[in-house]
């Protein structure tokens, strides 16, 4: 849960004796937490040492994640708050409209929001989070309104509504179920009848239980699917989407309104595998179609051709045949793979297990792929390559 700022820790913060208790505990190494509690109280005093230690510990930790010099968090905040380039990409969906962040929190949406928006909005119910909201936008050098309010009682009458309900409880259990989220996810949407919406949600939900959103949209960053997001009221004729962001600003999406249509062929030379937001989006078809692959089975998201797309890491096949472990040991015996990645869709495999059972002993790097065609177990022996 970490520790419970109060309005006076904010201030003080903000304060240039708070600035400068801070620039001299970032100093510091931090690494044992005893002795790091003792070094602050020395350097800062009882009063303010644990709001100074908690937030130098949490900008640290939000480095990697948040671009956000000299900015406040509380670590629950900062747990949910979305990576800046995620943030970044779902505000230009939002560029030149007036905007209201129903749960602002910190700010850490509604500052990529008012970069681009005609007229940025935050509200929330904690008055510790919007006054961090106040300070990380003079930070950030972006204007917005803050209000203190419910989610589910609007103080606003137009505009794109954003959320991002809570999905944990007072004991850090995630929540999978919508009606769980704080606020409500139904009662949200209930209390904006006829506003455009883009509420941001965990990947993994169900969303059939989600009717009233026209759109999904999937997002991942390098490599890893951080969020999906529901969107209402944007008439793009579009029904899901996925959209892949790297930290170097490259980007791309493909859309239910591209073909799927595929040819029927037996494997390619490489072997790719789609990113995860193309497969949780259900678009495995519709990315394949655009970069001229196949399926190697309708039911099983890996991917065929004989030119892979660019930016993704493929798999050239040097081999491929039934799987049974006799058999495989055999193929690695054959080509003297010592060093093996496992890659596993369609069957009942551990991959670490499988690895330890082969005990690949030679001297080549190599990656198997398993899967299926059909009912037949297939295994295909490959070089990753780009």
């Amino acid at each position: 849960m970490g520790y419970s700022f109060s309005l006076g820790d904010v201030a003080y913060l903000r304060s240039g004796a708070g600035i400068a208790a801070l620039a001299e505990v970032s100093s510091l190494p931090l690494t044992d937490r005893i002795a790091s509690v003792a070094a602050v109280r020395r350097l800062v005093g009882e009063e303010h040492a644990a709001a100074v230690l908690e937030t130098v510990l949490l900008r640290r930790k939000a480095g990697s994640k948040v671009d956000s010099d000299g900015w406040l968090f509380t670590s629950d905040a900062l747990q949910q708050a979305s990576a800046t380039p995620v943030a970044r990409h779902r505000a230009t969906r939002l560029a030149g409209l007036d905007v209201h962040d129903v749960t602002c929190s910190v700010g850490a949406d509604l500052v990529e929001i008012a970069r681009v928006a005609r007229r940025a909005l935050g509200s929330d119910l904690d008055p510790v989070r919007l006054e961090m909201a106040r300070h990380n936008g003079t930070a950030a050098g972006v204007a917005f309104g803050l209000a203190r309010a419910d989610a589910l009682c609007p103080v606003s009458r137009s505009g794109v509504v954003v959320a991002d309900p809570a999905r944990r409880d007072s004991a850090g259990r995630r929540a999978w179920k919508p009606a769980d989220f704080a606020p409500p996810l139904d009662e949200l949407v209930d209390a904006y009848p006829g506003r455009a919406l883009s509420v941001k949600c965990a990947p993994g939900l169900d969303f059939a239980l989600t009717p009233w959103a026209d759109e999904v949209e999937l997002v991942s960053l390098d490599g890893q699917v951080r969020e999906s997001c529901l969107w209402r009221g944007f008439g793009e004729g579009v029904t899901r989407r996925a959209t892949v962001l790297r930290s170097d600003g490259t980007q791309w999406t493909v859309t239910d309104a591209e073909p799927d249509e595929l040819p029927t062929r037996a494997p390619g030379e490489w072997i790719v595998d789609p990113d995860g937001a193309v497969v949780r989006a259900g678009l495995v078809r519709h990315y394949a179609a655009r970069h001229g692959l196949w399926q190697l089975d309708e039911r099983i998201a890996y991917l065929t051709g004989d030119t892979p797309p660019p930016g993704v890491r493929a798999f050239r096949v040097l081999e491929q045949g039934p799987y049974s472990e006799k058999a495989l040991k055999a193929v690695l015996k054959r080509h003297d793979v010592g060093r093996l990645e496992i890659l596993v869709r369609g069957l009942d495999v551990d991959p670490d297990a499988l690895r330890r059972r082969l005990k690949p002993r030679g001297g080549a790097e190599a990656s198997v792929v398993l899967t299926r065609i059909g009912r037949s177990p297939v295994a295909f022996l490959c070089r990753a390559e780009r």
